[in-house]
């Protein structure tokens, strides 16, 4: 299986390309829209054809470029059935699943960033969005964000996959790439509290909106539109 892990600085976001290298067939997973050229011109370096386009959530800090892959490309986008995204084609839920080629790509609801987050388990693979970062979790100040439902996530979900999984986060900030499930149980320090005491100091972080809160999540609500 071909697999990139791409990047957009000015926001820390991580973008995953997943593909069969002997079909073509390809998925992307939270495409930036300011990076639309690279992706599409990468896609179509490597000879791949896009079959899906999915987001992780509904976010706060840019704005997707799945509705503008579709137009481009022609793939079927996808996202949260409780994001209250209508124009997306696919209403994603829980074990979902979609081949491309030989590989299929499964989804967890991991809810707590936001009510709608998603993660997608591939083989010896899981993108975890905002739900699960590298020693860390997305914030659960905004966008329905709820601290306890956010541990269970981590804990009774996404701490089950096998302790080989690679973890691959939505965004770093200090320069870390990928993890494991068993890395992230031994060493983050947020899941090592009690879910009480997570709860406590995550309603105790005080943290800045992000600074294009305004315009991403109306503009992720309509695909990506502005």
């Amino acid at each position: 299986m071909l697999f990139r892990q791409l990047f957009d600085r000015e926001t820390s976001t991580y973008t995953y390309l997943l593909a069969d290298q002997a079909t073509g067939e390809a998925i992307i997973i939270d495409p930036v829209d300011t990076q639309l050229e690279r992706d599409i011109q990468l896609i179509r370096e490597l000879g791949l054809r896009l079959s899906y386009a999915f987001d992780t959530h509904v976010h706060a800090d840019h704005i997707t470029a799945t509705g503008a892959l579709r137009e481009r490309l022609g793939c079927t986008s996808g996202v949260s059935k409780h994001g209250n995204v209508a124009c997306a084609d696919l209403q994603l839920a829980e074990a979902d699943q979609f081949r491309f080629g030989r590989h299929e790509i499964r989804v967890l609801e991991t809810p707590g960033h936001t009510d709608g987050c998603l993660s997608f388990v591939c083989e010896s693979r899981v993108m975890t969005g905002d739900a699960l970062l590298i020693r860390g979790c997305g914030r659960t100040d905004f966008q329905q964000g709820d601290a306890g439902t956010l541990y269970d996530s981590i804990s009774n979900k996404l701490f089950t996959l096998p302790a080989d999984t690679l973890v691959y986060p939505g965004h770093d900030y200090k320069g870390m790439t990928c993890s494991t499930i068993g890395e992230e149980k031994q060493w983050n320090p947020r899941m090592n509290l009690a879910k009480d005491e997570f709860i406590t100091f995550m309603q105790q972080l005080d943290l800045a909106d992000p600074k294009r809160i305004h315009e991403a999540v109306p503009a992720n609500l309509a695909c990506g539109k502005t």
